[in-house]
């Protein structure tokens, strides 16, 4: 049986990352991965997989309604980057259940401070 402390744990880290995911466009990777690492101890293979079976299904689906209201939404790019997303998912985990915990752990730190650094320092 979860603890009512977990429950509300999680309930907080998935608002979180549907409040992020809707507002920045990511959530997943960003707050879901290293908030289960972090607060329940999951290895980095489990909190990836955890993550991408919450996104599986709702994906953003009332966010995306909001932007497509707006005028926001180029369904012909998004057609396009779906398919290859299915395609570079599988292939990405494929090799991700391959890589021991530590190094991907490593490696996903890493692409995070690398795309923070230049977010925060690029020219645009």
């Amino acid at each position: 049986m979860m603890a009512i402390q977990d429950i509300i744990l999680l309930i907080v880290i998935g608002l979180m990352a549907g409040i992020v995911g809707g507002t920045l466009g990511v959530g997943g990777g960003i707050i879901i991965v290293p908030a289960l690492v972090f607060f329940f101890g999951m290895t980095q293979h489990m909190a990836q997989g955890t993550s991408l079976a919450v996104l599986l299904f709702p994906v953003g689906l009332f966010a995306v309604l909001n932007y497509y209201k707006k005028g926001y939404v180029n369904f012909k790019f998004a057609l396009i980057l779906i398919a290859a997303f299915l395609l570079g998912s599988y292939i990405g985990s494929a090799l991700s259940v391959n890589i021991p915990d530590r190094i991907l752990k490593k490696i996903f730190g890493l692409l995070m401070l690398v795309v923070s650094v230049r977010m925060i320092f690029g020219k645009n």
